[in-house]
């Protein structure tokens, strides 16, 4: 008889291309002292339960959430189920795993289950093999709270998720800004070139839905659309909430960009006007008048064809130059926005601007940009900017 103690709900899985639902994820609840559902997490984090237990009370789950999930009418959905790494390593036969007999028992298709590997320690090996095996038998494996505790590189690295889910308490700190902003970013930039599909779940406002679209995530998961419930629903059933919300992320991604694009063609055209200054002897008095401040312009300098800095700094401060001689010398060939300039020069490009990604600058704590451009065959012009993204 099964132990009812625990039984499964469904969270949605929406595509944000589609707007449909597209999966679920299998999540254990149980009922409170008050008889309101709630989470079974306190269970399977008890310490006081012997492992072996809590592995069983995870199978019966599992089986529970299959057998409902097998009477599912679209064929197009899948499931997503939870398992522990810290439970791989009691694994005895990486080729005998309880999760695929259940699936045939119960004749699942294996293409719609994904294995979501969630935290805890595991023998890397051995978190590798079980995942060939999976493989092997056509199931998917995705990497829960990419970002936090032990989802971290070494493990996506090992076994190549299919799918990355960015941890949620990651995720909400990020839409507020700041380092954490820059780390999903990143995270998700690494997910996307490494081919995984990018799911953020724990999305409860629109701002965190727009977040996650400007991150480039292509799923999302959270109470702004469903609580998990009891039952599967309609795959259309949020389709028009997306599409309002898709809509209002284009508005404002237009409108930023709009201002960017301005922004940026003002600044070349000062780069082009420098440009032709710095044929002859320049007077920075004068430079000074041009408006660079109101740019967000900082700071210009010279490098020849070999990335070597051959004049001081040039910057601007308090509506007026000046010169700071101590990166002459210095060589920044390395640098993509420098040898972008020469490519351009030498395919016979040469009035082009090259621009940098965002970094933060060391000495100032500000957010730039960089951009190079070609003046003449012996001399690059390299202008730093405030980034105002």
């Amino acid at each position: 008889m099964q132990n009812t103690s625990v039984f499964p709900y469904f969270q949605p899985i929406i595509s944000v291309a589609s707007g449909k639902i597209v999966g679920y994820e299998a999540l254990a609840r149980q009922y409170d002292s008050e008889g309101n559902i709630v989470s079974a997490g306190a269970i399977f984090s008890s310490k006081e339960t012997p492992i072996e237990q809590l592995r069983e009370l995870d199978r019966e789950v599992r089986w529970m959430a299959l057998q409902k999930f097998s009477t599912l009418d679209d064929k197009s959905c899948y499931l997503t189920i939870n398992i522990s790494a810290a439970w791989i390593d009691y694994i005895s036969n990486v080729n005998d795993l309880p999760t695929l007999d259940m699936l045939d028992k119960l004749q699942i298709d294996r293409s719609r289950v994904i294995i979501e590997i969630t935290e805890g320690v595991a023998n890397i090996d051995k978190l590798k093999a079980v995942v060939k095996t999976y493989r092997q038998h056509g199931l998917k494996v995705a990497i829960d709270d990419y970002g936090s505790g032990y989802s971290q590189l070494a493990r996506v690295i090992a076994i190549n998720p299919d799918i990355i889910k960015i941890d949620m308490g990651l995720f909400q700190l990020a839409v507020k800004g700041g380092i954490a902003s820059d780390a999903v970013q990143s995270l998700t930039r690494f997910g996307k070139r490494q081919g995984c599909q990018i799911v953020c779940e724990g999305v409860e406002k629109i701002d965190e839905f727009l977040f996650g679209l400007d991150c480039g995530a292509q799923y999302m998961q959270g109470f702004l659309f469903s609580h998990a419930q009891s039952e599967f629903q309609d795959s259309e059933a949020y389709q028009q909430h997306i599409t309002s919300l898709r809509k209002k992320f284009l508005s404002r991604k237009l409108s930023t960009e709009k201002k960017k694009i301005q922004r940026l063609q003002s600044i070349e055209q000062l780069s082009y006007k420098l440009k032709e200054a710095l044929q002859d002897d320049f007077n920075l008095n004068e430079l000074s008048t041009w408006g660079f401040e109101d740019q967000g312009i900082l700071k210009f300098y010279l490098c020849n064809p070999e990335g070597t800095q051959i004049s001081s700094d040039f910057n601007f401060q308090n509506n007026s130059w000046f010169s700071d001689s101590r990166q002459m010398g210095l060589n920044w060939s390395w640098r993509p926005y420098f040898y972008q300039s020469i490519a351009l020069y030498n395919c016979g490009i040469d009035n082009q601007v090259a621009i940098s990604e965002s970094y933060r600058d060391h000495d100032s704590g500000l957010l730039c940009k960089t951009l190079s451009l070609s003046l003449d065959k012996d001399r690059i012009l390299m202008i730093d900017i405030k980034n105002e993204d």
